[in-house]
């Protein structure tokens, strides 16, 4: 059959099922039947950039072991990137006040250094994490100089984990900072915002599938978890699988933060909801 622009860059129901089960197979985002032109959209660059005839070709190429590689940039395509600098501003101030003074406390009868471990799960450009490194410097350090902290950020993503690696952002990214803060620890140049190296430091950046048991529990003894607006993209049962992941990660006494609109109600009961001024986290007893 001749392929009409139409038929090349729309997917058959059978080529959309067998993509979308690709899809949550290896990172647990569910495309539903209503999202079929959404994930048709996303992946039109990678059929160019190929240089393929069409969606159905993509799948078939998707399907063969020998591209197996091809799955990274795939998830490059299908995530949304949305971030800035203080995004989450009361989560953060909660973290700052609360969290770790309590969780220093806490610590404060080991016996070598006070080690604070905090992971932004799905970090994206790597606003999130950059942003904790920041409170760190500017507004724990002061107070505990002695205490080491330890800074991750994950995505599933290599191209955003690049931009985060890079620490140049543009306008939109620091739209909702405090002038303090974009003046101490940013240059200013061309209309870039280059972030120093004093917080690039502090942050260091891994590929991290959060559907992935055997990636995740790489990670282990978190004190903080940030993990906000990726459980939307799950059905339940990865909902499921993701947070028990997530609580694996977490040393007692730890905290989860997910996204304002995300609950865990109906995927966890092993958390402590935890109701803090203007922000709830969960909390692993």
């Amino acid at each position: 059959m001749e392929q009409t622009a139409e038929t090349k860059y729309t997917l058959t129901d059978e080529a959309f099922k067998e993509l979308r089960d690709i899809i949550y197979k290896t990172s647990g985002i569910y495309y539903s039947e209503s999202k079929k032109y959404l994930l048709e959209s996303r992946i039109l660059k990678r059929i160019q950039t190929l240089k393929l005839n069409s969606l159905y070709d993509y799948v078939n190429f998707i399907k063969n072991p020998a591209n197996k590689g091809e799955l990274k940039n795939l998830f490059d395509a299908i995530t949304i990137n949305e971030t800035y600098f203080f995004r989450a501003e009361q989560q953060f101030e909660a973290v700052e006040k609360i969290i770790i003074p309590e969780l220093i406390r806490n610590k404060s009868g080991q016996s070598g250094q006070i080690v604070i471990r905090i992971w932004s799960a799905a970090c994206s450009t790597g606003e999130e994490p950059y942003t904790l490194a920041m409170i760190v410097l500017e507004k724990i350090k002061p107070i505990y100089p002695n205490v080491q902290f330890q800074i991750l950020g994950s995505d599933i993503s290599n191209q955003v984990l690049e931009i985060a690696k890079s620490g140049v952002y543009k306008e939109y990214s620091v739209r909702n900072m405090p002038d303090s803060y974009l003046k101490k620890y940013f240059i200013a140049k061309d209309g870039y915002y280059y972030l120093k190296d004093e917080v690039k430091r502090l942050v260091r950046f891994s590929n991290i599938n959060l559907f992935d048991a055997s990636q995740v529990r790489l990670v282990s003894n978190c004190d903080i978890i940030f993990c906000a607006n990726v459980l939307i993209y799950f059905d339940i049962p990865a909902k499921q699988k993701v947070v028990s992941l997530l609580y694996d990660a977490l040393n007692p006494g730890g905290y989860l933060f997910i996204g304002y609109s995300e609950s865990l109600h109906g995927i966890s009961k092993a958390f402590k909801l935890v109701h803090l001024p203007k922000a709830i986290a969960y909390k692993k007893e």
